[in-house]
């Protein structure tokens, strides 16, 4: 819906925005050239990191990283700007689910950032994360994934930078997509455009066709999958979300079934899930903040004006920078 837009390109889920911040005392001092240049083709020849999904010349972007302001913000930018000109567009964002537990990776790279997200029943989620080909977790991972991002908008979107931050439901954005989309539009400081409600004439550009899970993008727009986790859930199952995710669901307005609560054998299951995620959590944390005081280089992007201020950059003479990059 947002790629829809004539000034927003969203592309589909990229893998290298993470991965390059995790391994970037690997890349070293960016003020080399040889450094952006490696860097650069780690993220074009890496097949993980999904560029080839981009439609993009790979020699070209490694150039303009190259030549480009010596920070891993700005060279990571670079290619999702290059896919927002491929369209014709002056604004870009990325997405992927569990970006919401590094949003202050991402504020680091790009200072300016705004955050969407987009909420939806717990159970419809765990449901649609188990018949996934590429999802090899438990039930028990997916309903702490679900939590996780829950406790995340309860907790941390609060702590962003004020007005960075937009929270919508997929229930409301299906039942009434211009309403919705208004409202987002209005966060992301741009007009609305009746083209996001049918995003369906997009998702032969926007949807690989190999990600066969996203099929229904290519249909209209639908409420008929509210609610099917009541046939996609076993009893078992059903008990194990309402038992863990109660609250949470109805601090979303998500009734529930009165399912009856879960054995305790599969609570502490559950509980030992939860406690080996929130282990890995803070174990990355504190390796992360080891690799801080490292750092050879500043990571914001300096692509766009405001981020320029932000980095406490000089603004170049007689140079025009993007606005909304």
């Amino acid at each position: 819906m947002t790629h829809a837009h004539p000034r927003i390109a969203i592309p589909p889920e990229t893998r290298f925005m993470v991965s390059a911040y995790q391994r970037r005392l690997q890349f070293g001092n960016l003020n080399e050239p040889e450094r952006r240049r490696e860097l650069a083709e780690w993220v074009v020849k890496r097949t993980q990191s999904r560029f080839h999904e981009l439609g993009l010349d790979g020699d070209e972007v490694t150039r303009q990283i190259v030549d480009g302001p010596p920070t891993l913000g700005s060279a990571l930018g670079i290619v999702l700007r290059a896919y927002a000109i491929r369209h014709e567009k002056p604004r870009w964002g990325d997405k992927r689910p569990s970006y919401f537990q590094y949003t202050d990776v991402l504020l680091r790279l790009f200072p300016d950032a705004q955050f969407v997200h987009l909420i939806r029943d717990g159970r419809d989620c765990v449901a649609s994360l188990k018949e996934m080909p590429w999802y090899t977790g438990s039930v028990y991972s997916a309903v702490c994934a679900w939590a996780e991002a829950i406790d995340f908008a309860r907790h941390g979107a609060p702590k962003l930078p004020e007005g960075s931050y937009h929270e919508l439901r997929y229930e409301d954005l299906t039942a009434d997509p211009e309403a919705h989309l208004r409202r987002l539009c209005e966060f992301l400081g741009e007009d609305f455009a009746p083209a996001m409600c049918e995003p369906s004439t997009l998702a032969g550009i926007a949807v690989p066709s190999h990600k066969t899970w996203h099929a229904r993008t290519h249909d209209e727009v639908t409420t008929s999958r509210t609610g099917t986790w009541r046939e996609r859930l076993d009893p078992g199952e059903i008990s194990l979300c309402e038992s863990v995710l109660g609250d949470r669901l109805e601090t979303y307005g998500y009734e529930l079934s009165g399912a009856p609560k879960i054995e305790t054998s599969r609570m502490v299951t559950y509980e030992k899930t939860a406690a080996k995620r929130k282990l890995a959590r803070v174990k990355r944390v504190a390796f992360d903040r080891l690799m801080r005081l490292r750092e050879p280089n500043q990571l914001g992007a300096r692509l766009t004006s405001g981020q320029i201020v932000l980095a406490g950059v000089p603004m170049p003479r007689n140079e025009p920078i993007a606005v909304n990059g």
